[in-house]
């Protein structure tokens, strides 16, 4: 297996930072290949016994992306665009975060740009202190999540919500498969898997 036709996959020895993040590369990866290419009705389509849709995930994704990386490890404001979709005081729940309304250009956007700013807050703080620090997140009790916590927890969504795509695409089109084919790269928004 080419690195140049799997760049998504994580080093088969390294160390633990480039494990965790080289798994993340690999789920993100494998979602944004479900989900890619998809117009307006591919976006909403349901299966008959849920109201997951591929662009519901896409949406729901890109808020744990950034609040993971922003509230979660700082414990600022999640800040835009998510300040400007949500209600004034209204919290969080994850599966409200209805696609309609969005054009699939701004589906991929919104994922795409939660990927890029993630990706930067990462790098940034494990420059800082690596795996081991405390973030914002924590128990009411003076007791802090590690950053190492912040990425197991989105690897872990990541798994939850690439198995829905799994069905969510296969019932609209066919398209299955463990991980994208060598070489792939998306069709759809400006995604900062390249």
């Amino acid at each position: 297996m080419r690195p140049d036709e799997y760049p998504w996959e994580p080093p088969l020895a390294g160390t633990e930072s480039e494990h965790l993040l080289g798994t993340l590369t690999r789920l993100r990866t494998t979602f944004r290949w479900k989900a890619d290419g998809l117009d307006d009705a591919g976006l909403v389509h349901r299966i008959p016994s849920s109201t997951l849709t591929l662009g519901g995930l896409l949406k729901h994704l890109a808020a744990d992306e950034d609040s993971m990386f922003t509230t979660k490890l700082t414990g600022e404001p999640i800040g835009e665009p998510w300040e400007s979709l949500w209600p004034s005081g209204a919290e969080y729940h994850a599966f409200t975060l209805d696609p309609t309304g969005h054009s699939p250009d701004e589906l991929y956007a919104l994922w795409d740009g939660a990927v890029a700013r993630s990706d930067a807050r990462i790098a940034a703080a494990l420059e800082r202190g690596g795996l081991d620090q405390a973030t914002a997140l924590n128990d009411g009790e003076g007791h802090h999540a590690s950053l190492r916590r912040l990425l197991l927890d989105l690897i872990e969504e990541y798994g939850r919500h690439t198995g829905h795509a799994d069905l969510l695409r296969e019932a609209l089109d066919g398209r299955v498969g463990e991980d994208p084919p060598a070489g792939w790269r998306p069709v759809s928004g400006r995604s900062p898997i390249r």
